[in-house]
């Protein structure tokens, strides 16, 4: 059972990962296309709400990022609670080796982007852009390999990547934040002790914890904290097992109705929104200005340098050992694959150069170190696993 259910999970990932990389190919058409018009209309197209005097008026494109990828960073939310209790990050032995890794992998590109602008201090806020990996594109990109992929290697990428989930939340929260509403910070804290109760109380019917996460949804975003964290928030609060029906989990039921709609509906839709880089007047200077260079540069060159050499030290050191079925070579074609950044590093993007009038787009930088990231790491993995015609098995008995 609990094999099968690894496999679905990597199925649909694989899947969304090919839908989301259509949905970034389709706005940079659009984006450069008779229809560009249409595009810019659609994502600045004014959305309000209001209720009485309160009111929340924004663009298409500030509800996406804003309104539904809360919804994304509650899903993320639900599987980092999952693992943690009862999946691969409940073991600390089975955890080092990818944290490590993760660790690493945050690391090293944030120092190769600084290096490319050391002397340019007001880009600096740019450095966490290539320290996120995109888990649905790196999955699309190895299920492309079929049944020669040990479940030993998926399973070491799906850690790093929760992992890099956790890094990319803390560094939202404490970096990209504007100045604080002291008033809605207050609103928001007091929607915890509620969750608290509810958690406590045993409810286990999502409606009352989706009211207060709404309420602290709305806080949060006035406060001048990200307003997806909310999502994550919330996700932690809603109980992992009904103590009344041992086989009832509201966590796992939520992620599993919610994953089709993230993956097939609300990520897509983010990359097209946020993927329709115009080209026109674009120019070598644009093309090789030090941010979006520094940020391809830190997703290919950082990621797997940081990724190998804290794995390498980590086998040296003796404090973990090769997972069964993996070797080196495979490691390395991972770590390549980590460096396609695409959603997360999208996502911190908007955050560090928001509204500014630059001379760059980040998003080039983004495109670029992903492409060649997952086109090598493809590439280096074909010819790791050419032996490897049947995968190898691991112990998949604990559940995912």
């Amino acid at each position: 059972m609990a094999i099968r259910r690894i496999k679905s999970f990597f199925q649909l990932d694989a899947a969304g990962g090919i839908v989301l990389a259509l949905a970034a190919v389709a706005a940079m058409i659009v984006a450069n296309s008779p229809l560009s018009v249409w595009y810019e209309g659609f994502i600045h197209a004014p959305v309000a709400v209001q209720i009485g005097d309160f009111a929340i008026a924004k663009d298409a494109h500030h509800w996406i990022n804003d309104g539904l990828m809360a919804i994304f960073f509650f899903l993320v939310g639900l599987e980092l609670k999952r693992e943690v209790l009862i999946g691969e990050l409940s073991n600390v032995k089975q955890i080092i080796l990818p944290a490590g890794a993760a660790l690493g992998g945050m690391i090293m590109p944030a120092i190769v982007y600084l290096l490319f602008n050391y002397n340019e201090p007001e880009f600096w806020k740019g450095w966490a852009i290539p320290a996120a990996t995109d888990i649905a594109f790196a999955l699309g990109i190895l299920s492309l390999l079929g049944n020669r992929v040990p479940n030993s290697l998926k399973v070491f990428l799906v850690s790093i990547a929760i992992f890099d989930d956790i890094g990319a939340i803390l560094i939202i929260a404490l970096f990209y934040t504007s100045d604080l509403s002291l008033q809605s910070l207050a609103v928001a804290g007091l929607c915890l002790p509620a969750l608290y109760f509810l958690n406590r109380r045993n409810v286990t019917r999502i409606t009352p914890y989706l009211f207060i996460g709404v309420i602290m949804w709305i806080a949060v975003l006035k406060s001048g904290i990200h307003a997806t964290l909310a999502g994550v928030v919330l996700a932690l609060f809603i109980p992992m097992f009904d103590r009344t029906d041992p086989e009832h989990s509201p966590v796992e039921e939520l992620e599993h109705d919610l994953h089709n709609t993230v993956a097939f509906g609300i990520l897509p839709l983010f990359a097209f929104a946020n993927s329709g880089i115009s080209l026109e007047g674009a120019g070598i200077a644009e093309l090789f200005h030090s941010v979006p260079l520094g940020i391809a540069a830190g997703l290919f060159i950082g990621k797997q340098l940081g990724i190998m050499i804290m794995c390498w030290l980590i086998f040296k050191l003796g404090i973990s050992t090769m997972p069964r079925g993996m070797n080196f070579k495979q490691i390395y074609g991972a770590s390549l694959l980590c460096g396609v950044g695409f959603t997360m590093s999208l996502f911190i993007g908007g955050l560090a150069f928001a509204g500014e009038n630059t001379l760059f787009d980040e998003r080039l930088g983004i495109i670029m170190g992903s492409i060649v990231s997952g086109v090598v790491g493809y590439f280096m993995l074909k010819v790791s696993l050419k032996d490897n015609v049947s995968g190898t098995t691991v112990d998949l008995t604990r559940p995912h």
